[in-house]
């Protein structure tokens, strides 16, 4: 779990990237599913962007959370 909650980023370019894989490798796939999980991602995105956000604030109080490794 703290993997997960350091580097959230990372994650989400690797299932973002495997699933525009699967997108183009699998041609029968369903628009509805395409387009469903285009807005997971996008939404899954914004969780991202806001997670890091939060740990660049806390940087610059120096709170210590910036670089937990």
């Amino acid at each position: 779990m703290q993997f997960i909650t350091t580097h959230p980023a990372r994650i989400y370019a690797v299932i973002t990237a495997a699933l525009a894989l699967v997108v183009y490798y699998v041609p029968n796939l369903p628009d509805a599913l395409i387009l469903g999980l285009a807005a997971a991602v996008l939404g899954i995105g914004e969780g991202v962007q806001r997670t890091e956000d939060a740990k660049t604030r806390g940087a610059g109080q120096g709170d210590g959370q910036a670089h937990q490794e």
